[in-house]
Protein backbone atom coordinates (compact mmCIF):
# COMPACT_ATOMS: atom_id res chain seq x y z
CA UNK A 1 0.00 0.00 0.00
CA UNK A 2 2.92 2.36 0.01
CA UNK A 3 2.89 2.91 -3.92
CA UNK A 4 -0.14 5.70 -3.20
CA UNK A 5 -0.14 8.29 -0.61
CA UNK A 6 -3.06 8.16 2.13
CA UNK A 7 -4.98 11.11 0.12
CA UNK A 8 -4.50 9.61 -3.21
CA UNK A 9 -6.24 6.43 -1.72
CA UNK A 10 -9.01 8.45 -0.24
CA UNK A 11 -9.55 9.64 -3.88
CA UNK A 12 -9.14 6.38 -5.57
CA UNK A 13 -11.72 4.78 -3.16
CA UNK A 14 -14.09 7.34 -2.72
CA UNK A 15 -13.99 7.74 -7.05
CA UNK A 16 -15.25 3.82 -6.39
CA UNK A 17 -17.96 4.66 -4.48
CA UNK A 18 -19.38 7.47 -6.31
CA UNK A 19 -19.26 5.43 -9.65
CA UNK A 20 -20.75 2.20 -7.48
CA UNK A 21 -23.43 5.26 -5.95
CA UNK A 22 -24.31 6.95 -9.57
CA UNK A 23 -24.50 3.50 -11.38
CA UNK A 24 -27.34 2.55 -8.45
CA UNK A 25 -29.27 5.98 -8.60
CA UNK A 26 -29.74 5.94 -12.05
CA UNK A 27 -30.80 2.63 -12.14
CA UNK A 28 -33.80 3.31 -9.50
CA UNK A 29 -34.30 6.75 -11.76
CA UNK A 30 -34.30 5.04 -14.89
CA UNK A 31 -37.59 2.58 -13.19
CA UNK A 32 -39.06 5.53 -13.00
CA UNK A 33 -38.61 7.63 -16.13
CA UNK A 34 -37.56 5.73 -18.88
CA UNK A 35 -36.64 2.72 -17.90
CA UNK A 36 -34.53 1.17 -20.76
CA UNK A 37 -32.63 3.67 -21.24
CA UNK A 38 -31.64 4.43 -18.41
CA UNK A 39 -31.16 1.31 -17.01
CA UNK A 40 -29.15 0.41 -19.99
CA UNK A 41 -26.63 3.62 -19.22
CA UNK A 42 -26.32 2.36 -15.30
CA UNK A 43 -25.25 -1.20 -17.08
CA UNK A 44 -22.97 0.97 -19.52
CA UNK A 45 -21.11 1.95 -16.42
CA UNK A 46 -20.07 -1.67 -15.32
CA UNK A 47 -16.70 -1.62 -17.51
CA UNK A 48 -15.45 1.55 -16.05
CA UNK A 49 -16.00 0.47 -12.38
CA UNK A 50 -14.43 -2.61 -13.24
CA UNK A 51 -11.44 -0.67 -14.05
CA UNK A 52 -11.34 1.33 -11.46
CA UNK A 53 -11.39 -1.64 -9.30
CA UNK A 54 -8.18 -3.01 -10.71
CA UNK A 55 -6.26 -0.31 -10.27
CA UNK A 56 -6.51 -0.24 -6.87
CA UNK A 57 -6.11 -3.68 -6.56
CA UNK A 58 -3.03 -3.34 -8.23
CA UNK A 59 -1.95 -0.17 -6.36
CA UNK A 60 -2.98 -1.89 -3.14
CA UNK A 61 -0.17 -4.79 -3.66
CA UNK A 62 2.43 -2.15 -4.77
CA UNK A 63 1.91 -2.77 -8.33
CA UNK A 64 3.68 -6.17 -7.83
CA UNK A 65 4.93 -6.78 -11.42
CA UNK A 66 3.21 -10.40 -10.87
CA UNK A 67 -0.37 -8.74 -11.34
CA UNK A 68 0.58 -6.79 -14.10
CA UNK A 69 -2.13 -7.99 -16.03
CA UNK A 70 -4.30 -6.07 -14.00
CA UNK A 71 -2.74 -2.95 -16.01
CA UNK A 72 -4.24 -4.80 -19.11
CA UNK A 73 -7.43 -5.60 -17.75
CA UNK A 74 -7.80 -1.69 -16.52
CA UNK A 75 -6.84 -0.50 -20.36
CA UNK A 76 -9.16 -2.77 -21.67
CA UNK A 77 -12.19 -2.04 -19.04
CA UNK A 78 -11.71 1.59 -19.58
CA UNK A 79 -11.45 1.45 -23.88
CA UNK A 80 -14.71 -0.98 -23.20
CA UNK A 81 -16.43 1.31 -20.88
CA UNK A 82 -16.13 4.30 -22.90
CA UNK A 83 -17.56 2.52 -25.82
CA UNK A 84 -20.62 1.04 -23.94
CA UNK A 85 -20.89 4.82 -22.50
CA UNK A 86 -21.12 6.48 -25.63
CA UNK A 87 -23.68 3.71 -26.91
CA UNK A 88 -25.45 4.40 -24.13
CA UNK A 89 -25.59 8.07 -23.92
CA UNK A 90 -26.59 8.19 -27.96
CA UNK A 91 -29.90 5.14 -27.13
CA UNK A 92 -30.52 7.84 -23.98
CA UNK A 93 -30.31 10.87 -26.66
CA UNK A 94 -32.22 8.63 -29.07
CA UNK A 95 -35.45 7.90 -27.06
CA UNK A 96 -35.34 11.44 -25.49
CA UNK A 97 -35.68 13.11 -28.90
CA UNK A 98 -38.28 10.43 -29.63
CA UNK A 99 -40.73 10.67 -26.86
CA UNK A 100 -39.86 14.59 -26.98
Amino acid sequence: MHALSLGTWWIHVASVFEWLLAMVLIAQRGSQRSPTSMIWLSAAMIPALISAMAACTWHLYDNSESLRWLVTLQASTTLLGNITLAFAAWNLQRDTTVKG
